[in-house]
């Protein structure tokens, strides 16, 4: 009888926690440009425009969690209540450009764009980060009134620019967009077959085949005037419609674009929530930021697996597993911070990561030498960064793995859940 009344209980608490998106939104878009600028010492955000789409493609369920705490968070307060009514959590090249050295004397200012659903009612916003030792720190705090008329709405998309590669069986689905950059009109052919190959390696990978029921794909014919993408390493400015480009942070390989309203301007009224850009290059590379997109080279050998990988960053907050000495920013963390990615640690709170995971002899750290006796360890695959890896056969590690390691397997089920049903 005890447990009866005791399940009973928590049956209920959880029903009070859990927030009817329709108490607090409609079923609209509110999208938030900002302007990130400053140093590693001081940084600022400045709100720039607000814009309103037809259609929420986002979660319904969680609205006020976020599953990983990300290197910053927009958290939205119903400005009567002053309750948590949604939150997001994001990475952004601001972030990295933080992490150089030339960050530390010169200034820089970055486009970021984040959704969040549609207010009923006045609210408040808050830009949050985190510094170098994860303490908060809020950027931004402004006043929204939906009822604004100076909410910009910009014109839905042509129906025909939005092609459906895969379609979900369940009612609150996970919206992803795959978009064209640097293909020109007679090249969208090439674009679609490219998309439904990313799809389809993407569902070989089970952490993703196993949700595939969940995920809504499409294909956004974004056309642009010239063929291939910018590459200043040798001189190559091409008239793409995603202004993206080789050469972030002077990386070789590092694909990226900070015209990140232009961005979502192609995407508007198209239902879109993660972004997937396929650049039309053979060029080796690419980029993957939290919540913000993956993009990468589509005409590579290795394109697909590489599409997944940076996937795994942008969707789900996955960490590189290599490390090289030229990179500019990956990994900086300290052994006295644990970090917020799930599959890397500095064991500063190990019992947060995949400590539950391991065979109860598995010695903390593992040798690599015993990588055949332990599927999952605790192995040095970050050299000088006092960071830890769950395995050397990781999709996050290397292109010639078939699939995610267990560790980021489990991250990315997890995340998908969170997305998907009240927790």
């Amino acid at each position: 009888m005890k447990r009866f009344v005791l399940l009973t209980l928590l049956l209920f608490v959880n029903f009070l926690n859990a927030q009817n998106f329709n108490e607090f939104f409609e079923d609209k878009t509110l999208r938030l440009d900002y302007i990130f600028a400053g140093n590693s010492e001081k940084q600022h955000a400045f709100l720039d425009e607000i814009i309103q789409y037809e259609n929420w493609y986002g979660r319904k369920v969680n609205l006020n969690k976020v599953l990983l705490e990300g290197n910053g968070q927009i958290r939205v307060k119903d400005a009567k209540s002053k309750q948590i009514i949604y939150k997001q959590s994001f990475s952004t090249l601001f972030h990295e450009w933080l992490t150089l050295d030339v960050a530390k004397n010169e200034n820089k200012s970055f486009e970021n764009t984040f959704l969040v659903p549609f207010p009923k009612n006045e609210v408040f916003v808050e830009v949050v980060t985190f510094d170098k030792n994860r303490k908060e720190v809020i950027l931004l705090n402004h006043k929204v009134n939906p009822k604004d008329i100076l909410i910009k709405k910009l014109p839905k998309s042509s129906n025909e620019k939005v092609k459906v590669i895969q379609k979900a069986k369940t009612e609150n689905p996970i919206y992803v967009a795959i978009v064209a950059e640097g293909f020109t009109k007679e090249e969208m052919p090439l674009f679609i077959s490219k998309a439904k190959d990313v799809a389809e390696e993407l569902f070989k990978h089970k952490a993703f085949a196993n949700h595939e029921e969940v995920f809504t794909i499409v294909a956004i014919e974004t056309v642009s005037q010239e063929s291939g993408v910018s590459n200043p390493h040798t001189n190559h400015w091409k008239n793409s419609v995603l202004k993206s480009n080789f050469g972030t942070f002077y990386s070789e390989r590092y694909l990226t674009t900070s015209r990140i309203k232009n961005l979502h301007n192609q995407l508007a009224g198209t239902p879109y929530d993660h972004i997937i850009i396929l650049a039309n290059t053979d060029i080796y590379g690419g980029g993957g930021i939290f919540n913000a997109y993956t993009l990468t080279t589509s005409n590579h050998k290795k394109f697909a697996p590489v599409v997944v990988h940076e996937f795994g960053h942008s969707f789900a907050g996955l960490a590189d597993e290599y490390f090289y000495a030229v990179d500019v920013f990956e990994n900086t963390e300290t052994n006295q911070i644990e970090p917020w990615e799930q599959n890397i640690t500095s064991l500063a709170n190990f019992d947060l990561k995949w400590k539950n995971m391991l065979q109860k002899e598995t010695p903390i750290p593992t040798e690599i030498k015993d990588l055949d006796k332990y599927r999952i360890g605790v192995y040095e695959g970050l050299e000088g960064t006092g960071l830890y890896i769950p395995s050397h056969d990781c999709r996050m590690k290397t292109n010639e793995a078939t699939d995610f390691c267990p560790v980021c397997q489990r991250a990315i089920e997890q995340l998908i859940e969170f997305y998907t049903k009240q927790q």
